[in-house]
């Protein structure tokens, strides 16, 4: 069993830390644990229930009425939610719910089954791009477990190899962007599914992969020339250091167009000058792309 926090909840629900606050004194579907300082601690069990009972919310069930459903009464409701995106959702909460239970073998049935459905180019952003925005926030906080991490993740970054390779654009974009990952950062699928987008857009790549140090990604710069350099920041090891990575970037590439997008940037709130540019969210990301 693994404990959250009362902010990883709100991150994963959508629901704010205040608002759950109220309804654990309410309602009786949450019951939290606390520390010997006092402080609350979530679940898995917990986490589960509180995704079905947001997703339920959201989509116009009253708090009070979810309160007196029994857990076969949720999940019939949830099944019955028609909006298509409150299926995609309820897709993005299963993954989320078989990741934290191990369930290893229903979290790939359920991503085949939607790329059978609809197809890899619709799955990447409908599924598996917000699925990766909400399991980022744990993969920062150290709240899951490394080997729940590694399974997911070698699962993912299959479908989005397949999805790169089976991308067949019909534009074409005069345009050359370097993707790398700096030394100490693995988690490469946020930079993956950026790799995805730019193809599907008709632009060049140039993919360097995970933990890649600033010398080789100069060479590599200097050998191509690319317009762009492209970095995502998940969670890097504990010696690395923003403000020393924008400086060298700055040093190295004076005049060359940086992009940096990532869980690492919406902490970071320092100003950043061009030719370095933070894209925080995913419209942000889009918006990038699209002005390629």
């Amino acid at each position: 069993m693994h404990s959250f926090t009362i902010k990883d909840l709100e991150n994963l629900s959508g629901i704010k830390a205040h608002t759950i606050r109220i309804w654990e004194q309410r309602y009786s579907f949450l019951k939290p644990n606390r520390t010997g300082t006092n402080i609350r601690f979530y679940s898995n069990d917990e986490l589960k229930k509180l995704l079905n009972v947001a997703l339920l919310n959201k989509y116009g069930y009253k708090i009070s009425h979810i309160d007196k459903m029994n857990e076969k009464e949720i999940k019939e409701k949830i099944l019955s939610l028609n909006q298509s995106q409150a299926q995609q959702e309820r897709i993005v909460n299963e993954l989320i719910q078989n990741m934290v239970d191990l369930d290893i073998e229903k979290f790939e049935d359920i991503l085949d089954n939607y790329i059978l459905l609809r197809g890899i180019e619709k799955a990447i952003p409908q599924i598996i791009f917000p699925y990766l925005e909400k399991i980022g926030i744990l993969w920062l906080t150290n709240h899951v477990n490394p080997a729940q991490e590694h399974l997911v993740t070698n699962i993912i970054r299959q479908k989005l190899i397949v999805g790169i390779d089976n991308i067949s654009s019909s534009v074409s974009v005069d345009k050359m962007v370097l993707l790398f990952l700096p030394e100490g950062e693995y988690h490469e699928l946020g930079l993956l599914f950026m790799h995805y987008l730019l193809k599907c857009r008709g632009v060049a790549t140039i993919y360097l992969g995970c933990s890649i140090p600033l010398d080789d990604v100069e060479y590599i710069v200097k050998l191509k020339q690319p317009d762009y350099l492209y970095a995502h920041l998940t969670s890097v090891g504990h010696k690395f250091n923003f403000d020393k990575f924008i400086a060298l970037l700055n040093k190295k590439f004076p005049t060359l167009p940086i992009v940096i997008s990532g869980q690492l940037t919406h902490h970071y709130e320092k100003r950043i000058h061009p030719p370095i540019y933070l894209k925080r969210s995913f419209a942000e990301i889009l918006e990038f792309v699209a002005a390629l």
